[in-house]
């Protein structure tokens, strides 16, 4: 097989895309084929695709299982009525407040983390769907992806339950299921969908930017702190359809499901097409959360994330 190393579309040379003049048998095997002609990665079937990039896959669902272990612990220790914590902090804004803190400090960590950094951290089904229309993922690995975020997270749920058994499973935090609030089903579905668009728009135009990118976890954990602390009564705040799922299937409560699988995705798909059409094509850069590091990336190919 013949290689050549292309410097990428925006003149990244971390962003590389080796082009193959022929295909061998060993290539054939694991369903690799010839490389689109704009650099992007080369054309694999599901086999070669889960052969070549199964612990990014493993990584996204441990991530993703972390964040919603973390995050019936902490709903626990605020929201469970014999909890000393809930006890000693009466009021739900402030609970609201911490239990935002707690979540946008792990989302952070695991933005950050080794892990984070090589998968890419969507942790969100919607937000692969939305580079996947953006043509930042291939098919084969947004579906892997989807997946793995949908298990991961039931297995996290499902991990503490040995630990904080009754507590977790108390009204009060009930498998920090997401349903919505006093206002009703539409006030939710909206919330949902305006937080959705703007945690996307978000993320692409500060992982767009040249000198802003590596904050971008750090924006995305803000804005989780902003959005539980604020919008959590009005639709239990999600804006993830696997972490609603992973709630709904150990509580048996699937109360306007349908609204955290619809608003989040639209959000985020909406938000795709705004930038789009704001920024262009051009401006959509990787799709990884966090990509200053020395980490393979299966989307771009940098650090011999096509060959690895």
């Amino acid at each position: 097989m013949k290689l050549m190393r292309k410097e990428g579309m925006l003149g990244d040379p971390g962003l590389t895309c080796f082009l193959t003049s022929d295909v061998t048998p060993v290539t054939q095997a694991i369903g690799v084929g010839k490389c689109s002609a704009h650099g992007g990665p080369p054309s694999l079937t599901a086999f070669g695709t889960f052969r070549l990039h199964w612990p990014e896959y493993l990584m996204e669902a441990s991530l993703l299982g972390a964040f919603m272990a973390s995050a019936s612990v902490f709903c626990v220790l605020l929201e469970y009525p014999h909890s000393p914590v809930r006890l000693a902090i009466v009021g739900p804004p402030v609970r609201r407040f911490l239990m935002g803190i707690s979540t946008g400090l792990t989302a952070i960590a695991i933005i950050y983390s080794p892990w984070g950094r090589q998968s890419g951290a969507h942790i969100n089904p919607s937000v692969s769907l939305a580079f996947l229309r953006l043509g930042k993922i291939q098919l084969w690995d947004a579906i892997f992806y989807m997946a793995a975020q949908f298990a991961g997270a039931s297995c996290g749920v499902l991990s503490v339950i040995p630990l904080v058994r009754t507590e977790l499973a108390d009204p009060a935090v009930l498998y920090v299921v997401t349903v919505p609030g006093i206002h009703g089903t539409w006030v939710a579905l909206v919330a949902e969908f305006v937080l959705s668009f703007g945690m996307m728009y978000t993320v692409l135009g500060l992982s767009g930017h040249q000198r802003l990118s590596r904050y971008t976890g750090v924006a995305v954990g803000f804005l989780l702190v902003i959005f539980v602390t604020f919008e959590a009564p009005f639709s239990g705040m999600s804006i993830n359809p696997a972490i609603t799922f992973a709630s709904a299937i150990t509580a048996h409560v699937w109360t306007g499901f349908w609204i955290y699988v619809l608003a989040p995705t639209l959000g985020m798909l909406a938000a795709a097409e705004f930038y789009l059409w704001c920024k262009g094509r051009l401006a959509v850069k990787c799709c990884k959360l966090h990509h200053a590091n020395a980490k393979r990336c299966v989307f771009c190919g940098a650090n011999g994330g096509f060959t690895s």
